[in-house]
């Protein structure tokens, strides 16, 4: 039962005040934001009475209009308290509770134009998020802004976990290196999220939700702060250069929530659920047909595309041999591709695509197909939908937007709605982060947006230090398509580029993968042949991909992670490291009462020489019992855990 209380705490108005000062505080006082607005505007955060933020600052540039930030009057402020519990489609708790106390200041420009603004700022108990809306009440005019200075002034020059996509049009696929903020330079596009340790025990992740008719943020140096700062810097408009029109509107308009998430232990930061607390409820009547689910993919990973109908039966076999509810047919299933030529709704000539979906259809598989992100766009996107519909085709993977400019997320938005309409689930590969939009329209059931498993075929950059550094940084945005899964699995010492792909690192740690990262469609990414007979495939049939509880029981970033996930009454437990050998140990105090069966997939000194050697125990454990692990460099732990009757 959704249940939302909304608790007037003050009403007062100013008039003519420079400065007026404001705070709201979080419902157990954890974190804390204080607001400033008058002639500037500015914020400081503060987690556990130590300061994270201070005078932060938050005005807005336009290219036909004054920036808007400056000589302002606060009008009105007001306090609520908002107190939600909902349920979300793609799980990863059973029920999400929505808690915080929001302050509204009302503003007005002294001068010309006078317009007016709303800064709304929500603090949780993890975390501080704020967003502006432009009220009015000019709505002839359209606005062209140019620049949004949202700045994020750190009190030290503290340790951050940065990504650097090099530009504002890229598929965001590179890693999230360790480096100081003062080496942020005016060169680099920082991507979010980016998570920054400011002591032992305060973390802290900027990163945005709710992003709806509006560009995209990344961050940049704030050279006019007196500190360690960065600075929102917005995706351009099409055909506009870097400092060039980012946003175009009218009055009224909302920016996304800018969100900086906080915990005591980076793990904190994964069990948050701020960003999906930010969007909107689920749209969809009746979400019923959206069940995600793991998906075998065809045989673009272990060899070349193989676009025939033996090649697409054969991972539907594979499909339901391991009890997975879908299979992926991917690129060349319509032939030319990215091409004025080509239709989305037309099957290549060599495939049976009707004898396919019958196959499937046969061994309880549903196919989703993948498209290129211009033929869509070229295509009347509501009939090629009611196409696949009629064709019971269960979803779309789209691929290779590699923006998020204004325009770009408009389209994201009408691709998703239009597919609901038809039934249809989507993920988005080439994409930008997610933003919690899935909340409101779940059948947008997992994105790309990560450098993955595939880049273990060309690269070396699938390391164990980057593997172990995603939990605490992309993740943090929500679900995102790794594609684990790789069984051939090598040694630093012997990997190789090529084809059939090798990957980094023990098979266990593929196997964690699949617990660690979240992603309600899982996409394994290996070939029947490897997975047949070997150990560990055993494990692939069992784990889920959506969850009734989620605990992160240790973690450091970039160095190892441990995940425990319950899908109904049983467990599922992932741990990883990075190239150092590591010893853990993991308390079952989770479990409930009772005894459980233990099966679990664990490095063996030999691992070390030979990644693809793993031994599977199993034994009996309560509740409170302790499981000691020990991972190899590049390795990991999975098992699930089984109540015995």
């Amino acid at each position: 039962m959704k249940k939302i209380f909304f608790t007037a705490f003050c009403l007062f108005t100013y008039w003519g005040i420079v400065n007026a000062q404001f705070s709201v505080k979080s419902p157990h006082s954890t974190v804390e934001a204080k607001v400033e607005a008058g002639n500037t505007i500015s914020y400081s955060v503060y987690f556990n009475g130590q300061p994270v933020l201070s005078n932060s600052s938050v005005r807005f540039e336009f290219k036909q209009a004054p920036p808007l930030g400056d000589d302002l009057v606060v009008l009105k402020s007001s306090s609520v308290e908002i107190n939600e519990t909902w349920t979300p489609v793609l799980k990863r708790q059973s029920t999400i509770l929505n808690n915080c106390n929001e302050l509204i200041l009302q503003l007005q420009e002294k001068n010309f134009p006078r317009r007016t603004m709303n800064l709304v700022f929500r603090a949780y108990d993890d975390g501080v998020a704020f967003r502006t809306e432009f009220v009015g009440p000019d709505n002839k005019h359209e606005y062209a802004m140019t620049e949004e200075f949202t700045t994020f002034n750190f009190t030290s020059d503290h340790t951050c976990w940065a990504v650097n996509h090099a530009s504002y049009r890229s598929s965001q696929e590179n890693e999230y290196f360790k480096r100081k903020l003062s080496d942020i330079t005016d060169q680099m596009v920082i991507g979010l999220p980016m998570t920054v340790k400011v002591a032992d025990n305060c973390y802290a992740t900027i990163t945005e939700a709710a992003i709806t008719d509006y560009a995209g943020m990344y961050l940049k140096p704030d050279h006019s702060a007196s500190g360690f700062s960065v600075r929102s810097s917005l995706s351009p408009l099409p055909k506009q250069p870097d400092n060039g029109d980012k946003v175009n509107f009218k009055f009224p308009h909302k920016t996304p929530w800018r969100v900086i998430m906080l915990g005591d232990s980076p793990g904190k930061l994964l069990e948050s659920e701020i960003v999906m607390n930010l969007n909107e409820p689920c749209a969809i009547a009746d979400p019923s047909w959206i069940k995600p689910g793991m998906c075998a993919w065809d045989h673009w990973w272990s060899g070349e595309v193989k676009m025939d109908n033996e090649t697409n039966k054969k991972y539907i076999d594979l499909a339901s041999e391991m009890g997975w509810p879908y299979q992926l047919i991917d690129w060349q299933w319509y032939g030319k591709f990215n091409s004025p030529e080509a239709d989305i709704t037309k099957v290549a000539p060599q495939l049976d695509m009707p004898g396919i979906l019958a196959y499937a259809k046969s061994k309880n598989v549903k196919c989703w197909v993948w498209l290129y992100n211009t033929d869509v766009d070229r295509a009347d996107w509501d009939k090629a939908c009611a196409t696949y519909e009629s064709w019971g085709v269960a979803g779309v993977k789209i691929d290779f937007m590699d923006s998020d400019d204004q325009q770009m997320v408009n389209w994201y938005h009408r691709i998703v709605k239009t597919a609901a309409a038809h039934h249809l689930m989507v993920d988005f590969h080439g994409a930008y982060k997610p933003d919690g939009f899935r909340r409101t329209y779940p059948n947008l059931v997992t994105r790309e947006g990560v450098m993955g498993n595939e880049y273990n075929k060309w690269s070396l950059r699938v390391t164990p230090e980057h593997m172990t550094t995603l939990p605490f940084t992309r993740m943090l945005a929500g679900p995102m398509d790794f594609t684990p899964g790789g069984f051939l699995n090598r040694t630093p010492e012997k990997f190789q580029n090529g084809t059939p792909a090798q990957v980094l690192g023990t098979r266990a740690l593929q196997l964690a993968q699949f617990v660690v990262y979240d992603s309600p469609f899982m996409v394994a990414c290996d070939a029947p042949e490897n997975y047949k007979g070997q150990l560990g495939s055993e494990f692939l049939k069992e784990v889920k991909t959506i969850w009734d509880d989620t605990r992160i029981l240790n973690g450091q970033i970039g160095e190892y992670i441990t995940s425990a996930r319950r899908s109904g009454n049983e467990w599922f437990i992932g741990s990883m490291t990075n190239s150092e050998t590591r010893s853990l140990e993991i308390k079952l105090d989770f479990l409930d009462k009772g005894k459980y069966k233990l099966v679990s997939f664990e490095d063996i000194p030999e691992s070390a020489i030979d990644a693809e050697k793993v031994v599977r125990n199993s034994r009996d454990v309560v509740k409170g019992d302790v499981v000691k692990i020990t991972m190899v460099s590049g390795g990991g732990f999975a098992a699930y855990l089984v109540p015995v009757k």
